[in-house]
């Protein structure tokens, strides 16, 4: 099967880039298409905030019948190389058939243009920033995929391997059952932690109220919590103007727990969605007429499973046992709620921190997916 490459750009192109993922997992149980127009926002320079400091080429591959079979995205996020002081690139945004001529010639079109661009080195599924989806599925195919995850059918790991790319880093995914009650332990270690420290949790009614108190100031947590994780990229004040106008709005206040010390200072933060997946499904990546429907329905109606977006916790307070307080907030909420299990969502399988959390809890390592790298 003859194989051509094509560089896309602009909007109409990036739909049908979109659309290619949406079309080749068509019927597949576990999948999750994305939105088109907010994964195109996240792939237009003109969009997504991160074109600050990052670079970006899409390819898209055709067969001899001008069928699309593949696409991939090259990204280079320079501020990362300035930290790391590494010519790194990342691939992201891949799919393709099962067909290894398609693979090839994707990943090759990629490789030279990072070559071309001085990089000594590629890795990935990277998106541009950690608010982007990263790593490949390499366990829980059987899985329900969430809002936030890659997956991708097992084929593509033999593709990737066989092109010559290894393992840089994996990630680790959760299934953690809601307790009828919060367990004692966890329980003690909250109040212990809150006396010792004088912490405290702060709850709110009002999405314009929070966005103006500590809207900006979750994310600049973010930033002072995750800074040293694999590949983490500082969020820019643009791109935190932008997350706060598109994350905070959607979440049910009730499942936004944050804890301030004696300064009011925030010093963590746990932000939990109802699972978005199964109104994703029925969305099938379009928002009307019929798509914003369902996903009004998951958020504020029924629904017995929720996603862990983010825990976060200041540097100086993450030894402490600080997150204690974040769930014993959150489970009685999630109990009320009817959440039956929730979803972790990728953690770093080396994030001792993060994973010791659930020991209090019954719970499945149920997903895992990877980052590969390769030297160019």
């Amino acid at each position: 099967m003859g194989i051509t490459i094509r560089e896309i750009s602009g909007k109409k192109a990036l739909k049908k880039y979109v659309q290619f993922k949406i079309d080749l997992y068509k019927g597949n149980p576990y999948a999750v298409p994305p939105l088109i127009f907010d994964e195109v926002g996240t792939l237009n320079p003109e969009q997504n905030p991160a074109f600050e400091f990052c670079e970006s080429v899409y390819y898209m591959a055709y067969d001899e019948n001008n069928k699309v079979v593949g696409r991939i995205a090259g990204i280079i996020n320079h501020r990362v190389n300035e930290k790391t002081g590494k010519k790194c690139a990342r691939f992201g945004f891949v799919d393709f058939i099962d067909d290894t001529k398609v693979s090839e010639a994707l990943f090759e079109a990629v490789e030279k243009w990072a070559r071309e661009k001085g990089m000594e080195e590629i890795i990935g599924p990277l998106g541009f920033t950690d608010m982007d989806p990263e790593g490949m599925l390499v366990e829980g195919y059987d899985q329900l995929g969430t809002m936030v995850a890659i997956y991708n059918y097992p084929y593509y790991v033999d593709h990737v391997t066989r092109l010559g790319y290894e393992k840089d880093n994996d990630w680790v995914e959760f299934k953690i059952y809601v307790p009828k009650e919060i367990p004692q332990k966890h329980q003690r270690i909250s109040d212990i932690v809150q006396a010792k420290y004088k912490l405290k949790i702060i709850k709110y009614k009002s999405i314009s109220k929070i966005v103006k108190d500590y809207g900006h100031k979750i994310f600049e947590l973010i930033n002072q919590a995750y800074a040293n994780l694999y590949g983490y990229s500082e969020l820019s004040q643009k791109q935190i103007d932008y997350y706060v106008k598109m994350y905070i709005p959607m979440v049910r206040l009730e499942n936004l727990s944050m804890i301030v010390n004696e300064q009011e200072e925030l010093i963590g933060v746990g932000i939990a969605i109802p699972s978005m997946s199964k109104a994703l499904q029925k969305a099938n990546g379009k928002l009307f007429p019929f798509g914003f429907f369902h996903i009004l329905k998951a958020l504020r109606g029924k629904n017995d499973v929720v996603d862990l977006l983010l825990v976060a916790v200041r540097p100086d307070y993450q030894n402490t046992g600080a997150n204690a307080l974040l769930f014993s907030d959150l489970i009685p909420i999630f109990i009320k709620n009817g959440y039956k299990y929730a979803e972790s969502n990728p953690e770093l399988e080396e994030n001792g921190k993060v994973q010791s959390q659930w020991q209090y809890f019954e719970n499945i390592q149920h997903k895992r997916r990877r980052a590969y790298k390769k030297q160019l």
